[in-house]
């Protein structure tokens, strides 16, 4: 018998002297810890980047009033809806533009840019008088924050395999805090002149801009958090130009690695079919976010709790503090248990029970409305950071490194012309369901909360096979 050819060994594993992505992957080999300083920078840079996406939802009612441009107040969801949907359109239109630069010029400094965005026109969006500048400041923001798709590539990058799953957990925690504490900022500080008339005077500042204060606010923390983006490692690989491998694993000979042929994104179904999925989320808890903020503030004529916007400010802060408590005691052991697919079917089934509930809340007062109300507030939040989480993973794992920034530019446009369509289709839908108290068949709020929980259905049809398509190291 002829002798057996000897076994070639893997290709070895190379390292650049300057470049960025590999001291990052020198570090994590090293290090076998959570990397809690650049965790740390994940999410305090994450939740800076989502307050300003909700922080309009409690008082934008009333700015749509004070703004003049609804002729009754039945009209005012109409126009709201529109200027909810502004912001995810201009991101949606510009997300892929963000990830691929991202992949080019590194992650670190379209992290930064993106930031800086939030500061002006946030700013700029509290100081409109008009609709059409509202409108234009909350598109521009959008269009310049393409934040979304290059910090979920940097979570995975600055983790070992084993840690991924904690990684773009803190993206989407505090992205689902800055979501839901957004509102209790913009509830707690608009229209301070009537919240707080002892400490603001009609003719100071905020008297003549009404909700400047929750913009400053937030403009004000993000530049803190701009301002820490210098001490941010970049994680992206820079080899063009780089000839000499300054360290090997297992001390064999410097050699270049043979990189197999790239994917196209479009035809790689394990990320397509977690992007749609991912997509329809995303418009369920957007459409939710809006209309659970205009629910509670209109009157209880049209159905509604007749909150004042900080009223439902306090509901959204006690379920943003949800959020915290559960990653840090809880989500883990969810993962570790259930696995990114389990728990987003789970978690999506858990919520349409929840969500049905919510229009007949409308007949209690009191403590009795304020405990249920509150708790399924809580239990929402954790579900939807949950399935945002679980997808979010998958869709991180179906690419290589030189991918991911793109390919988390295409899922953040999806998500975002999905997201754009949820607060406009919203505030049609609640402004019509609105007219109909009287209807036989699901009078008022209730067709509307039926239709969000329609949307929950069709998202968790989606992560069942043969829809969704699994990465191979979750099979």
């Amino acid at each position: 018998m002829g002798e057996q050819p000897p076994l070639q060994s893997a290709p070895e594993k190379v390292y650049y002297d300057g470049c960025p992505g590999c001291a990052m992957d020198r570090r994590k080999e090293i290090r076998e810890g959570v990397p809690y300083k650049e965790l740390l920078f994940v999410g305090t840079t994450t939740f800076a980047s989502a307050l300003p996406i909700t922080s309009l939802f409690p008082f934008l009612y009333f700015m749509i009033r004070d703004l003049h441009v609804a002729q009754r107040e039945e009209d005012i969801g109409f126009y709201a809806g529109f200027l909810g949907a502004s912001y995810m359109i201009g991101r949606g239109l510009a997300s892929v533009f963000w990830g691929i630069i991202a992949d080019r010029i590194g992650r670190k400094p379209v992290i930064a840019f993106s930031v800086f965005s939030v500061i002006v026109f946030n700013t700029l969006f509290g100081l409109s008088v008009k609709y059409w500048m509202a409108i234009a400041t909350r598109f521009l923001l959008g269009a310049l924050n393409g934040f979304l798709a290059p910090v979920k590539a940097y979570s995975i990058e600055v983790c070992r395999p084993e840690q991924q799953a904690l990684g773009i957990s803190i993206v989407s925690t505090a992205w689902g805090m800055g979501v839901i504490i957004g509102p209790a900022i913009g509830g707690y500080l608009a229209q301070p002149v009537k919240q707080y008339p002892h400490l603001f005077h009609e003719k100071s500042v905020f008297g003549r801009f009404p909700y400047l204060l929750p913009c400053l606010f937030i403009s004000f923390f993000a530049t803190l958090v701009f301002i820490s983006c210098a001490w941010l490692p970049e994680t992206l690989h820079k080899h063009k130009g780089l000839e000499r491998a300054v360290e090997m694993v297992e001390g064999s000979t410097a050699q270049e690695r043979t990189e197999p042929p790239k994917k196209s994104l479009l035809k790689n179904w394990p990320l397509m079919s977690s992007i749609i999925t991912y997509c329809v989320f995303s418009l369920h808890d957007t459409a939710y976010v809006e209309i659970f903020s205009l629910w509670t503030v209109s009157n209880r004529k049209y159905g509604g709790l007749s909150f004042s916007s900080k009223d439902v400010g306090q509901v959204l802060t006690v379920a943003g503090a949800s959020l915290l408590v559960y990653q840090l005691f809880a989500y883990r052991w969810v993962d570790k248990t259930f696995g990114p697919i389990r728990s987003t079917r789970i978690s999506s089934a858990l919520s349409i029970p929840i969500i049905t509930a919510y229009p007949f809340m409308t007949n209690l007062s009191g403590i009795r409305l304020g405990v249920p109300l509150y708790i399924a507030a809580m239990l929402k939040s954790v579900f939807a950071i949950t399935r945002v989480t679980g997808t979010s993973l998958l869709q991180n794992n179906a690419v290589p490194q030189e991918q991911r920034g793109a390919a988390n530019g295409i899922a953040t446009t999806a998500m975002s012309l999905s997201k754009a369509f949820a607060p406009a289709g919203a505030g049609i839908i609640f402004s019509w369901a609105q007219k109909r108290q009287h209807a036989v068949f699901f009078p008022g709020d209730q067709i509307v909360f039926l239709l969000l929980n329609l949307t929950e259905l069709i998202g968790l049809i989606l992560s069942f096979k043969p829809f969704l398509a699994v990465p191979q190291q979750y099979k």
